[in-house]
């Protein structure tokens, strides 16, 4: 027979070990509770935009321990049939086949499916353009719903801006840096020295006076080349210095300019 203390000393111990076992077992459930409530919670979360739905698509790994799971990226929904969109940009649900609205911050580079450099394959450019508008074009939904006309028409639009912007060396170059957080003011010199404005005034003095169409096409033949220098230039410069890039485009600009005038006076001696 064991003594007194030694009784209450076991009794003591075992007390002790039921305690803990209830505990341990409360907060296993406790843990359980919460991370399922907070899935629940996730799941249900309004993540709708106009046009659209989100899905949150959970990716649930194979492992014993309950606090080991993930989720994918949050994919758009298609508005019509509610299934997630395969594609990004989406044009059209490959489930229904019904015409999307645009999806917010999606790049003109993105649009047009090409690389985002300045230097972009524009025999590609207008490919995708033809491409894009035979299908989005607003008379090819004339007997569809209204919320269809409407983002045809939002599409189309936005195609015909991407494919101007993209084409035009200075344009796309513009873009590139407004993408970046930049832009170039208008009205201003944009940090042009006195020696490079003084030169585009006596190419405007010139081409004012000129008296023959040989003698303006002279001052774009010279144009061109100057801008063609500028175009491998500002390549590099988007690259590796930004500021550097925003001088050049604003001298491209310039040049740009006399383009346009150029063409101007060539047509006023036809």
């Amino acid at each position: 027979m064991l003594p007194v203390n030694s009784s209450r000393t076991v009794y003591l111990s075992r007390a002790l070990l039921r305690s803990f076992t209830v505990n341990l077992t409360c907060s296993a459930r406790c843990i359980s509770s919460s991370l399922f409530k907070k899935e629940t919670w996730h799941s249900n979360t309004n993540l709708k935009q106009p046009g659209r739905e989100k899905y949150l698509v959970y990716s649930v790994n194979k492992v014993n321990h309950p606090r080991h799971y993930s989720t994918t990226q949050v994919k758009l929904g298609c508005w019509n049939c509610k299934k997630p969109l395969v594609k990004t940009p989406a044009f059209f649900c490959k489930s229904c086949n019904v015409i999307q609205p645009p999806e917010e911050g999606t790049s003109l580079f993105e649009i047009m499916d090409c690389e985002r450099t300045f230097t972009l394959d524009t025999q590609k450019l207008q490919t995708r353009f033809v491409q894009l508008q035979r299908f989005l074009h607003p008379d090819k939904f004339s007997q569809k719903s209204v919320k269809e006309q409407e983002y045809s028409e939002i599409q189309s639009a936005l195609v015909n801006k991407a494919y101007k912007t993209l084409l035009k060396p200075l344009s796309r170059g513009l873009y590139m840096l407004e993408l970046k957080g930049m832009s170039i003011e208008e009205g201003t010199d944009s940090g042009a020295d006195s020696e490079f404005l003084m030169e585009l005034m006596a190419i405007n003095e010139v081409l004012d006076d000129a008296k023959t169409p040989e003698e303006a096409d002279k001052i774009g033949r010279d144009t061109k080349r100057k801008l063609a220098d500028l175009t491998k230039e500002i390549d590099t410069a988007l690259l590796r210095d930004l500021q550097a890039a925003k001088a050049l485009l604003a001298q491209m600009k310039y040049y740009a300019n006399i383009e346009e005038k150029v063409k101007e006076k060539v047509s006023q001696f036809m």
